[in-house]
């Protein structure tokens, strides 16, 4: 009897000592590829103003695109270390799921169906959008209910197909769906005059707009919004560690800017700085990397690359950008938005 509780009691030494031997966080097939190459490979869109652009060098911007950069930072020290892949809708979600891409920044609306039967993660929201329509301004149509009998462009295999079906069988609307596989021939056939209206994200509508000559006074975009579209990036599924990763980055930008934590002042405030929170977020109470398989100053990296996420915002669709949109539900939480990140403690 004597020898079997010996025997128990080595057995339960063992196991403790073998937990407090696992190290704070094994990086990851993802995570070590990425280190291995140097490289974050990000699926982005093919073309969709203050999301994701590339101009004519084929320099790539937008907030998606920042998304991208601020990861580069994080886990490899440097922002420009991204490939960019564009992918459109029947692709996107493939690319990330045969690991063309390790992550999918790429307005995508995040949905119970995709969340449980893609083989995906989705992470943090990024952009909490709505469904519109935008139609021109010399058709004076004011609402959505105006729409009944009328054809509307709409891109297929999207949630924004879906969404019109479903509002205009609930309102008895009956419009008339033209439908594209891709979304610059929805676009073109809006703007040729093919459809009396066009549907996306409002996001996508802005968007749209900032690109047409005087496009504020030639389309209007309808006020009534149709549906919840909460957009952000996805991960494959089965990489905890990788999932991980992606979702701190982004909380990180976002708790960065609640507490004032910017572009400019992130490297003065990691020595200056009194305030426990904002020395947890750069590292220099404490080494919450090393819980990711990441280094001390991860974060702090990231947003001197990018800037918090109100700074990632207004440079890329804020008031004073090309698209005008308002913080609205993307302002913090503190100030009536839905912005809020989960602590990093």
């Amino acid at each position: 009897m004597k020898t079997f509780w010996h025997r128990i009691a080595v057995m339960g030494w063992a196991a403790l000592a073998a937990v407090a031997a696992v190290p704070a966080a094994h990086a990851g097939k993802t995570l070590d590829g990425i280190k291995a190459r140097g490289q974050v490979v990000c699926g982005v869109n093919t073309g969709l103003a203050g999301f994701a652009m590339a101009d004519a060098s084929g320099k790539w911007s937008g907030l998606d695109v920042d998304v991208c950069r601020a990861l580069a930072a994080a886990v490899l020290g440097d922002g420009h270390k991204v490939k960019y892949v564009p992918v459109d809708v029947p692709q996107r979600f493939t690319a990330l799921q045969s690991g063309e891409v390790d992550v999918l920044s790429r307005n995508t609306t995040f949905s119970l169906t995709r969340d449980a039967s893609l083989g995906l993660h989705q992470t943090v929201v990024t952009y909490y959008d709505g469904q519109g329509f935008i139609v021109p301004a010399k058709s004076k149509i004011k609402s959505t209910r105006q729409l009944k009998g009328q054809t509307v462009c709409v891109q297929s295999g999207t949630t924004t197909e879906k969404n019109l079906l479903d509002y205009s069988r609930t309102n008895g609307l009956d419009v008339k769906p033209v439908m594209f596989e891709k979304i610059d021939a929805a676009t073109s056939a809006y703007l040729a005059g093919r459809c009396t209206a066009y549907t996306t994200d409002a996001s996508g509508l802005a968007s749209l707009r900032s690109t047409i000559r005087d496009g504020a006074a030639t389309h209007a975009i309808l006020p009534e919004l149709i549906s919840k579209e909460p957009l952000g990036p996805l991960v494959r599924r089965g990489d905890d560690e990788w999932f991980a990763v992606v979702k701190w980055v982004i909380y990180g930008l976002i708790e960065a800017e609640e507490y004032g934590v910017t572009q400019a002042n992130a490297e003065q405030l990691k020595t200056s700085s009194t305030h426990p929170v904002v020395q947890r977020m750069l590292g220099t109470s404490e080494d919450t990397g090393k819980l990711l398989g990441l280094d001390r100053d991860w974060l702090l990296r990231a947003v001197k690359t990018t800037g918090n996420y109100g700074e990632i915002f207004e440079r890329n669709v804020g008031p004073k950008s090309a698209l005008g949109l308002p913080r609205g539900l993307n302002n913090q939480w503190n100030k009536q938005g839905l912005m809020y990140a989960v602590p990093i403690r």
